[in-house]
């Protein structure tokens, strides 16, 4: 069977417009067009998933720009080392990535180093940030709902026995649940 050229298109929102992608997809040579209409973050994209089952040995996948494809640069390299490992290609328009060529493999990998490196100094300047924070004696996170104050008012009108649980819990302004862990 002969290799196909296939395109992916992706927009966020009903209110976005394909048509760029799907033109530039089409002159690209791309003889069948899969369209999401999802968030980059939203890990199920149907037509994707379809396009990725079809997609043969000696076919290219090709998108209009990379973001369209993947919600990271490591979804992005773990898409592409699946294809690659299935004889699949791929091709970026947009950033000239084509990975049936030698320079295209190089390209991706030098991304994939530069993401790798940009994660590992995103991770040094959060334990930073963390430790900076802690020498001051602030700590991180959400200020705990449940407080000393309401835990004593729910208890107090959990014993006088004319209060459930989640009238006691609602009364003082928190769920069900907060208030078994509180008094767990």
């Amino acid at each position: 069977m002969p290799a196909h050229l296939l395109g992916y298109a992706r927009v966020s929102t009903t209110a976005q417009d394909p048509a760029l992608q799907l033109d530039a997809l089409t002159a690209a040579g791309c003889y069948r067009v899969w369209t999401d209409t999802a968030s980059g973050a939203v890990a199920a994209r149907p037509a994707l998933e379809d396009l990725l089952e079809r997609l043969g040995t000696g076919d290219v996948l090709v998108v209009w720009r990379l973001d369209r494809l993947a919600r990271s640069l490591r979804h992005l390299l773990q898409l592409v080392d699946g294809l690659t490992g299935r004889g699949v290609g791929f091709q970026s328009l947009t950033e000239s990535i084509d990975t049936t060529t030698a320079t295209g493999r190089l390209v991706l990998h030098l991304f994939a180093a530069l993401g790798e490196f940009e994660r590992d100094l995103l991770r040094e300047r959060t334990a930073a940030g963390l430790q900076a924070a802690a020498a001051r004696g602030r700590r991180g996170g959400r200020p705990p709902v449940m407080t000393p104050a309401k835990l004593a008012a729910a208890r107090a009108l959990l014993a006088d026995g004319q209060h459930s649980a989640a009238t006691a819990a609602a009364a003082v302004g928190v769920s069900r649940a907060t208030l078994y862990r509180a008094l767990g």
